[in-house]
């Protein structure tokens, strides 16, 4: 009960001082922009300590905006270099999580309805545990075409065209298997169906087909029905006191009315921006009006490009860092 009670807060704290963020239109300084698109920055302080920011907002109704993904093949690029190998889109961030040895994306892609990335299932335990895995569902954004956001749990497989995706976390399961088949994700995604009039119950699958038109993935979600609750412990990304620490930081979410945020705040940077931890990251799409949002890829991955203009400056020593997956706006009949 106390630490529950320190929790709540430390949690009314952030999202208070958090208030005193000030957003600045940017759009002059990355123009031309379409209509429904505009850019806002911050260079003020984030909880008392230095913070530089830059966010996009984008009408997902806008039939003028077309939202897009792209991956490559055992090879990574740097965000300019996607910007120029997709014919100079308007924006180019990057999105999932990525091994440095084989370059291959940890989370899914998708692209033109295609499933082009696939989540890992499987992740083997050390110690004690060791010959044990753990099987999480990580998450995804994804934007359907009929132009609506969802941020949802996902198995993906290559067998199926669509992932299948849960509404709400799930524990990630453990055994001694190292792969995860569709049967068991099934089985350990069910819930109880209570039938008062006919008087029986019954078990149901929570998995449904996720029928995107573009989606990429990374965790945890950090807003769900725009509340704060962040997803880390079912979705394995950041282990122990990691989840406090502030890093530079990539996120998307959604609002209400339908308008796409995507965010990257600078880190690593002493004097400029110190970067966010996953508690105020949350804080600060919660306070921009998001219902539902997602951490990516962060650190020195983090890059933001608006009309081929970088917006933050990546921590590594200032250089963009190549990535196997981004996510793109690109504008109709450019």
């Amino acid at each position: 009960m106390f630490h529950f009670f320190c929790f709540i807060i430390l949690l009314f704290f952030s999202v208070r001082l958090d208030a005193q963020v000030k957003w600045i239109n940017a759009d002059a300084e990355y123009s031309p922009l379409p209509a429904g698109f505009h850019v806002f920055k911050s260079t003020g302080s984030l909880d008392s300590k230095p913070f530089a920011a830059f966010y996009a907002i984008a009408d997902i109704k806008n039939k003028k905006l077309q939202f897009t993904a792209d991956t490559t093949l055992k090879r990574r690029l740097t965000p300019a270099q996607f910007f120029e190998k997709n014919g100079q889109p308007l924006l180019v961030v990057n999105s999932t999580f990525f091994s440095f040895a084989t370059h291959q994306n940890l989370n899914v892609v998708i692209k033109n309805e295609k499933t082009v990335a696939f989540n890992i299932h499987s992740i083997p335990l050390k110690g004690k545990d060791t010959f044990q895995y753990k099987h999480p569902f990580s998450s995804a954004l994804g934007i359907s075409k009929r132009r609506k956001a969802d941020i949802a749990w996902l198995f993906t497989d290559s067998l199926f065209k669509f992932p299948y995706a849960l509404q709400h976390a799930a524990d990630a399961v453990k055994d001694s298997i190292s792969f995860f088949p569709f049967k068991k994700a099934k089985l350990y995604s069910t819930e109880i169906i209570y039938d008062d009039f006919a008087g029986f119950k019954n078990r149901k699958s929570m998995l449904a087909k996720w029928k995107m038109k573009t989606a990429v993935g990374g965790g945890p979600v950090l807003l769900q029905n725009g509340q704060i609750k962040i997803t880390n412990n079912e979705e394995l990304k950041f282990g122990g006191k990691a989840i406090n620490d502030q890093h530079p930081r990539t996120l998307m979410g959604y609002t209400k009315d339908d308008k796409l945020i995507v965010m990257v705040i600078q880190g690593r940077s002493p004097g400029i921006s110190d970067g966010a931890s996953l508690l105020q990251e949350a804080a600060l799409m919660k306070n921009l009006g998001c219902v539902e949002a997602l951490n990516l890829d962060g650190g020195g991955s983090s890059c933001m490009l608006i009309n081929g203009k970088q917006t933050i400056i990546p921590s590594d020593k200032g250089l963009q860092r190549a990535i196997p997956a981004v996510f793109i706006i690109q504008v109709k009949g450019k």
